[in-house]
This record gives C-alpha cells, structure tokens and sequence, in this order.
C-alpha cells in the first residue's frame, strides 16, 4: 500500500475514533449537536453573540444540551427553570468555576472569583463578612457612595454643559468607592496613576469580550504562542497586581491590629492569626489577586451599566423625565437622595432593572463547574465538567416579560404602579456564585444615577430615534458604544 494513502487511512481512522468518543463515549451527557474532532462545534457559535447562537441550538436539543468547545465537552443551561434548578436546587453540586484560561493565567487558582474548593470557599466567607463589617449595605457604605456622588456631580459640573464622553468620569466613582472600602482612600478624578488604571480595566473588558478570546478559550495551549490582544490582558492584569500589591506593603508599614482601617487591613490581621498555619489560604499573593478582583469586578461591571443607563435615557427622553418628577416628589433639591427613598420611588427602581436587564451586561455569566458526579435531568454529568448558564434566555424570557427585546421598565411595575420583583431577574447570577458585591452595585447604581439626574438634564448630540444602543462587543461582557452627551445644569 502506498504510504501516502495508509497515512491518510491512519488519520481518518483517528479522526473518526475522535468523533466516536466525543460523540459517544460520555453518553449519559445531554445531547447536542455532533462535534467535529478536534474543532468541537465551534463552527456552530457565532463568536460575536455567543448567546444567540445557544438560543438557537436549545431550540433543537431542549434546555439542557452539550456542546464541544474543542475537546471538551460543556454543558448548557437555557431558561430559567434549569438555571435555577442547577444553581439554586443543586447550588452545592454546581458551585465550582468553570474554565477560563486568560484569568487562570493571572489569578493562579487564587481570589473570590476564578477559584475554587477550600480557597474560594474561605476567601468568599472572609470578603463577604469583612464588606459587611465595612457596611456593605448598610449605613457607613452609603455614606461613602453619598460621597463620591457629589464628587461625580462636581467633576459634571466642570464640563460646563459642553459634549462629552462619560466613560472615564463613571468608571472613576465605582472605582473610588471600591478604593475606600480596600484601601481607605480615594483619587482625584484627574490623577495620572488613577486614570491608567482605569484605562486598563477598561481596555480588559473589552478585549475579553471580543471573538479572538472566545477562540483563544477553546484552544488555550495556542494562548502562550499567538501574538493578539490577549497578551495586552496579560500586561494590564499584571499592571493592577502590581497595583494592589504596592498598597498592600503600605499598609503593612502602617498597620495597626486594633483598628483596621479597611479590607487589606483585615485581610493582614488574618494573615498574621494564622501564620502558623501550613494549610492557610490568608497568603500576600492570595490578597494580592483578591484585591485584583475586587477593582475588576467591582469597577468596570458598575461603571459600564452606569454608561449604558444614561445611553438609554438618552433613547428614551421621557424616561428620564418621569424619574426626575419622581426624584423631585420623594427627594426634592436640598438634600442627596438616600437608600431609604429607594423604596418611595418605584418608577426609578423599575427603570433601573429594566436597564439591567434589558443590557443583560454578562451574557452568558463567567462558566461553571460541577465539583462531582451528578444526576441531572436523568443525565450525568461528570466532575469538573464546564457549564455555561445562559442569563440571557432568563432575563429576556418573553414568559416573564413582554416584548424582551424592547426597554420597557413597565417589565418591573404592577397595573397600580407599585415595582414588582421578578426572579427571572438575575443580572449578578444566582446561587452560591453571586456576585459578592451584588448589595454595594444595586446601591452605587441607585444613588449614582439619582443624583446625576437630580442635578442635570440629559442631552443627547443626534435625534434620541438615531441612536443605536446595540454593544460593540458581545462575549463575556455587553460593551456599550461610544458616545458623547451634555449634562445640562438644572
């Protein structure tokens, strides 16, 4: 026989072997579409809206269906009922996180949010109790996000009404709040190191939400070989940890064990009480991803729902103004508004669901992962198995809100005007991967945004029906365009 063509026999040979067990060798996974080898059904996705393309695949093999990202297999969640029923009914089985190479590379199995098993566990139930101990919900916080919103309104003022792009001066006010609660200190809106590190985490967002990553994230071994953007994540990623490390040393020259002033402070008296513990997750490189996360997530999520809410406002004129008379009725003009007149102002926390959910800012959410063998829906899914939870099928469930595709904070009001709660609402995902700050996002959105539109008019450049409010980047994250506006002094 020709070598040439045992060659080409041997390969198809392995190739259709490939198939055959990727196909059938897991065969208690739910079904899916048939894998190619090695490809996977990548050709099946389309890189630019991930979650439409699992929309129409679910249509075909039902809420719960397997797809290959390569090699591996992952399974996925559409709807509500088998979102909730994996991560809240078997919350515990379904609680690890999933794959994601560009963050492994820099997290190392470390922090709150790319971890897991005992040191997610005991660094989660840490962050949680000491963000609340620093009033995370409660008054102290506030106090603090009252702060930074007068500071956002002056920094509005200086614009003199002129056009502008909002996305520095937002993405500085959640960034601050989070510098106060980790490091008790927050920046000028024009200092240098402050505005690079925004850059950066903007530029981060962005770059993990284009097609290059989502194909880097199923073929990670090329992540080390390729030249792209994916290495200016890498660059940026180490850019803040360096950050947060600088201020971790200069809270150790200054550290005072009985009174802590802020989470790094707590974080190194925890270091300190388990020293002599070989097992202890309490580590500097620990804290230093850990305060890594904390800005990534607690400044770019807030300030780009921030950006796309005022985008939208400006789409829908109307809807600023009634939150206004609202703003005007419950707050008035001589005092900031408050938490405690959140639950006076139905209309403004309708619309700021609906902002939410009509953004749907984490499509897909960051992947799961089952820590076991589990029986789910007469299938098995093995230990370790990726799972991707479609947040998009949930909150633009058209059984739960008329015309989802359309802004429409009437989704959030009952027939008498009253906000009307829905947990098909889960913009911060469900479970025990919720979003740690969930409470700190829910009150910067309220008191940001109340206090801009208590202080300015929205002016939109173009004609409100002239503007597109589709993202420019649809993968981990829903990126909002560009644009400029006029905040207009009242």
């Amino acid at each position: 026989m020709d070598p040439v063509v045992a060659l080409v026999l041997c390969l198809s040979c392995l190739l259709l072997l490939s198939l055959w067990k990727q196909t059938y060798g897991n065969g208690k996974l739910p079904p899916g579409p048939t894998p190619l080898p090695i490809i996977g059904n990548i050709l099946q996705l389309n890189a630019k809206d991930i979650s439409k393309s699992l929309s129409k695949l679910s249509e075909t093999y039902g809420p719960v269906f397997t797809l290959y990202l390569g090699w591996k297999p992952t399974v996925v969640l559409h709807g509500y009922e088998a979102v909730k029923e994996a991560l809240v009914d078997h919350g515990e089985e379904f609680s690890g996180r999933g794959s994601f190479p560009l963050a492994e590379r820099t997290s190392k199995g470390l922090g709150v949010v790319f971890s897991n098993g005992m040191t997610w566990r005991e660094t989660r139930r840490f962050s949680l109790m000491t963000l609340r101990n620093f009033g995370m919900g409660k008054r102290s916080i506030e106090d603090r996000v009252q702060e930074e919103a007068c500071c956002l309104v002056e920094e509005l003022r200086k614009t003199n009404g002129s056009p502008c792009d909002p996305t520095f001066i937002l993405g500085c006010a959640p960034c601050n709040v989070i510098c106060s609660v980790v490091f008790h200190t927050r920046f000028d809106y024009t200092d240098q190191d402050f505005l690079t590190l925004m850059a950066k985490l903007n530029e981060n967002l962005r770059i993990l939400s284009t097609p290059w990553v989502q194909f880097l994230h199923t073929f990670p071994v090329l992540i080390d070989y390729l030249p792209g953007s994916h290495n200016k994540v890498l660059e940026n990623s180490e850019f803040l940890k360096k950050f947060a490390l600088k201020k971790i040393k200069e809270h150790q020259e200054s550290l005072d064990i009985n009174d802590p002033r802020d989470y790094i402070d707590c974080f190194l008296i925890k270091m300190e009480q388990e020293k002599h513990n070989p097992q202890s997750e309490f580590t500097m490189e620990n804290l230093t991803i850990t305060v890594s996360d904390l800005f990534g997530a607690g400044t770019e999520t807030t300030s780009s729902t921030l950006r796309y809410g005022l985008l939208l406002l400006l789409k829908y004129p109307e809807v600023a103004a009634k939150i206004q008379e609202e703003i005007d009725r419950v707050v008035g003009r001589h005092r900031s508004p408050c938490m405690q007149d959140r639950s006076s102002m139905p209309y403004t926390d309708a619309v700021l669901h609906e902002i939410q959910r009509y953004i749907d800012f984490v499509p897909t959410g960051v992947p799961h992962a089952v820590i076991s063998d589990i029986k789910f829906r007469n299938y098995v899914i093995p230990k370790g198995t990726n799972i991707i939870t479609s947040l998009t099928s949930v909150m633009h469930s058209n059984k739960e809100f008329p015309n989802p595709k359309r802004f429409d904070p009437g989704h959030f009001l009952d027939k008498s005007g009253n906000f009307r709660k829905s947990d098909y609402f889960m913009p911060f995902s469900t479970g025990k991967r919720l979003c740690v700050g969930e409470g700190l996002a829910r009150m910067e959105l309220f008191l940001f945004l109340t206090t801009i539109l208590q202080n300015f008019t929205l002016k939109s450049l173009v004609e409100p029906k002239d503007i597109d409010t589709t993202p420019v980047e649809r993968g981990l994250a829903s990126v909002p365009p560009s644009y400029q506006l006029c905040f207009v002094p009242i």
